[in-house]
């Protein structure tokens, strides 16, 4: 994780379950970085809306499918829903399921 707490505030955290306003799915929080953290090249072909590169942005496994997708913060709303998300690389990086938010014992670099 990539956050720097001194500059800039983050509003979801690792384990947290969201919803992608513009494309209409849910998923959990696998990472965070504080500012978009890819090419260059990669931001002009997929960040189609243009969201700011100096906010934070977040790695997301996608819930039924196998695909995860890295997302600027204003895209994401609290997913209401509590429900887990199903996906094969759930237990890669979580432990338990516990009051709809994921939870690890292990500790992050």
């Amino acid at each position: 994780m990539t956050l720097d707490l001194e500059t800039t505030k983050a509003k979801f955290s690792v384990g947290e379950l969201v919803y992608h306003r513009l494309f209409d799915y849910r998923g959990v929080i696998v990472d965070v970085d504080a500012k978009f953290m890819l090419s260059d090249e990669w931001y002009d072909q997929v960040a189609r809306t243009r969201p700011p590169k100096d906010q934070p942005w977040y790695r997301v496994l996608v819930h039924s499918a196998n695909n995860e997708t890295y997302v600027a913060e204003r895209n994401l709303t609290t997913d209401m829903s509590i429900e887990p998300v199903d996906h094969p690389l759930i237990k890669e990086f979580f432990d338990d399921f516990i009051d709809g938010r994921y939870v690890t014992g292990r500790r992050a670099n």
